[in-house]
């Protein structure tokens, strides 16, 4: 534990609008799963790559899912790492800085992006985004293969959003799921990192 710091996860900040809460919910349970002992270990393993920001303020940049999930089962501290200290840098620089490294992702629910002060200050803010719970569940069964290139499972979801209605995903998630993992493998994602033949 002595590599990494502690912080409390109330007050962690997001570098994003949303989360998938399907992929939270199922975060959650495992974490209230665990006991405060094994959650503490859990946690430890997971730390959460922070930027400290103005105000000393630290921003998430990975582990949304997994911070949104620790503060739901009520865990009040997390691990993280620091990734880079931008507390010098004036807001409007900070959030430039932050999306020249691929640190931020200011787009919503519906694959449109905004300004940078849309980002909610805390993670109880962050908006549901089914279409990137069901990236997440495609990537967990296979459908992709996780990789280094910043906010992937957004890149997938935007793809799932353009090919299966709402209503069916609503509907039926798991059956969304094995469709999206068959459009995973289509030769129409070819493009997108992580694409799996």
């Amino acid at each position: 534990m002595a590599k990494f710091k502690r912080a409390r996860i109330k007050d962690l900040c997001p570098t994003q609008l949303t989360v998938g809460m399907i992929e939270v919910e199922v975060k959650r349970k495992h974490l209230t799963g665990l006991s405060p002992k094994k959650q503490e270990l859990f946690l430890e393993a997971h730390p959460m790559p922070v930027v400290i920001g103005p105000e000393g303020k630290l921003y998430i940049t990975d582990h949304h899912h997994l911070a949104r999930a620790a503060l739901e089962a009520k865990i009040d501290y997390a691990c993280f790492s620091v990734e880079a200290d931008f507390s010098a840098r004036r807001p409007d620089k900070f959030w430039h800085d932050m999306d020249k490294k691929f640190w931020v992702h200011p787009l919503d629910q519906h694959g449109i992006r905004h300004r940078y002060h849309h980002i909610p200050a805390s993670l109880d803010k962050l908006v549901d985004d089914v279409y990137r719970s069901l990236a997440g569940f495609v990537r967990d069964a296979g459908g992709f293969q996780k990789t280094n290139v910043a906010f992937v499972e957004f890149i997938w979801a935007d793809y799932f959003r353009r090919n299966i209605a709402i209503e069916d995903v609503k509907a039926d998630f798991m059956a969304a799921v094995r469709h999206a993992k068959r459009l995973a493998r289509s030769p129409r994602a070819k493009r997108i990192p992580g694409y799996k033949r």
